[in-house]
């Protein structure tokens, strides 16, 4: 009766231990998986290397900018006149040989093209002959005043000689002008070199625009050979209407960008201001001329800017920075090390040394597991202008602070993700 007893004791302690042991092995798996699951703190999301990089997210401080008093201008990309040439020749001729192609860089002074025609080996010849003719009329006028002079000779003949020798030189001096403007030279042909053939001749440098000749084209004074542009020059020039024009100075800046760059913002400043009204649309000409010279930029090109009227710079960020939830706004910065930039920014107690380990240390952790985390931070929204909004921060953060510039809502969306599947 005894043994009955302790044997039923016995199996009731075993039972106990069967039904308590399983319970207690489920919880700490429950606590192992919301350890897991609770390791990205709340208004934080942690995004490794490979979702960085398919998202192409961009960091960056904010930006001074002037998001007031904005005036709307449309234009082109221009360049002076003085930084333009229409290539000419002075005497008709045939295309010989063709030295530059569309699109070709020059310099001052390079040859475009050869052109030949027996006019410019006649125009040599009486250049020659001429100088010979001014040579014997310069003796002749000499010994006509020789004469006169021991009342030998008579007064008429040596006007008539003078009246001679003078015509002849103004003659030679009008043929050297016009080898000259052949690009001819005159030594050459005092030496006896005739040439049949001229070059043309770039009076700029800058890159071929046009070319309206062939090999054996018979061209003449008025027709247009080559084009060439010096874009380096190249302006900004804008359309304003009647009722901005009293809002614009000269040494204005405007900020614009081209139609097929739209994601560049370039700089211009403004030197001058049309005095006259266009007919059809009541607009004047203005004319800014670049602050850097980037590559790429071609005449013609269409623009549209904006002129801020004064100087008040505020804090902003692109508009895909912020995400709007209700009345809320939000930006996300970088946490590095894992600190929250607010506790370290007002924290006043005397742990510099503490607190800088213990920043190395997670860095390291962070940058060998490529993982980054971001933090959701409030904001008030300011005033809007081409992509921008000023940022009105409720709580300061330090100057370096790196702000999350795009796909914001892809963030907090990916936050509130990890939130509902730490609830479950």
């Amino acid at each position: 009766m005894k043994m009955n007893k302790i044997i039923i004791i016995l199996t009731a302690i075993l039972f106990a231990f069967s039904c308590t042991n399983p319970n207690t092995k489920s919880n700490d798996i429950a606590s192992v998986e919301n350890e897991e699951h609770n390791h990205t703190p709340e208004g934080t999301v942690a995004l490794n290397e490979n979702q960085i990089k398919a998202l192409d997210l961009k960091l960056g401080k904010m930006q001074k900018r002037n998001l007031t008093t904005v005036i709307k201008a449309n234009g082109k990309l221009e360049v002076s006149p003085e930084n333009t040439a229409d290539i000419t020749v002075f005497i008709g001729g045939n295309v010989k040989r063709i030295k530059v192609f569309h699109g070709d860089k020059v310099r001052k002074g390079q040859v475009l093209a050869i052109l030949e025609h027996p006019d410019y080996v006649s125009l040599q010849e009486e250049y020659a002959k001429t100088i010979h003719e001014l040579g014997f009329l310069k003796l002749d006028y000499e010994r006509q005043k020789e004469l006169v002079k021991n009342n030998v000779g008579a007064g008429r003949n040596l006007q008539k000689v003078k009246s001679e020798y003078q015509i002849a030189k103004a003659k030679l001096q009008g043929l050297k002008s016009r080898l000259q403007l052949l690009n001819i030279s005159t030594e050459d042909v005092k030496n006896g070199i005739i040439k049949n053939s001229i070059a043309i001749i770039s009076p700029i440098k800058g890159y071929v625009n046009d070319v309206n000749v062939k090999i054996g084209t018979y061209v003449d004074a008025k027709d247009k050979l080559f084009k060439i542009t010096d874009n380096s020059s190249i302006h900004a020039d804008f359309m304003i209407f009647e009722k901005d024009v009293q809002y614009i100075k000269e040494g204005q800046k405007i900020h614009f960008s081209v139609a097929n760059r739209p994601e560049e913002e370039f700089l211009a400043t403004i030197f001058a201001i049309g005095k006259e009204f266009e007919p059809s649309n009541r607009a004047v000409h203005i004319h800014a001329k670049l602050d850097k010279k980037p590559a790429g930029l071609i005449p013609g090109m269409y623009i549209s800017g904006h002129i801020h009227t004064d100087k008040i710079l505020t804090n902003t960020l692109p508009d895909d920075a912020i995400v709007t939830e209700g009345t809320k706004s939000y930006v996300f910065v970088l946490q590095e090390g894992g600190h929250n930039h607010e506790e370290e920014h007002f924290d006043e107690g005397n742990h510099e040394d503490h607190d800088e380990d213990h920043h190395s240390d997670i860095h390291e952790n962070h940058d060998e597991n490529g993982v980054k985390m971001f933090k959701m931070v409030e904001i008030i929204k300011g005033q809007q202008d081409e992509g921008y909004t000023e940022i009105k921060m409720i709580k300061a953060l330090p100057e370096d602070t790196q702000f999350v510039l795009n796909a914001a809502y892809y963030l907090i969306a990916d936050m509130k993700k990890e939130e509902t599947e730490h609830e479950h």
